[in-house]
């Protein structure tokens, strides 16, 4: 049941293909071999409001979130990470912040229904 969030700022839609980047993030995290295919969700967020430091809204960002269920040690996950942030930096090398994180959700706590 692995989730990707890539988070944008809109000033990244005027020089990234973001749909394209979305999918192209989704298609790595399913040649990781990590977890099952049909399970991975992936979306984007387009921000409008956001501040960086003492820049303000002037410096723009992307920022991928992976949540993926306990159990993958940490050279699995290191290794998508960086996939992920090697493809960032291919689609995206001019955008000023380019961030990844790998979170781990808890078996015991996480729920899920599929009708």
């Amino acid at each position: 049941m692995p989730h990707l969030v890539m988070e944008y700022s809109n000033s990244v839609d005027e020089r990234v293909n973001t749909q394209r980047l979305l999918e192209d993030l989704h298609h790595i995290a399913i040649q990781s071999g990590l977890f099952d295919a049909p399970a991975l969700k992936s979306r984007a967020l387009r921000y409008h409001d956001w501040l960086v430091g003492e820049e303000g809204d002037s410096v723009d960002f992307i920022h991928v979130t992976f949540e993926l269920l306990a159990g993958r040690t940490a050279e699995q996950k290191r290794e998508l990470s960086r996939a992920l942030m090697t493809e960032l930096q291919n689609q995206a090398g001019h955008v000023r912040s380019l961030t990844v994180n790998m979170r781990e959700m808890d078996r015991d706590c996480f729920q899920k229904v599929v009708n």
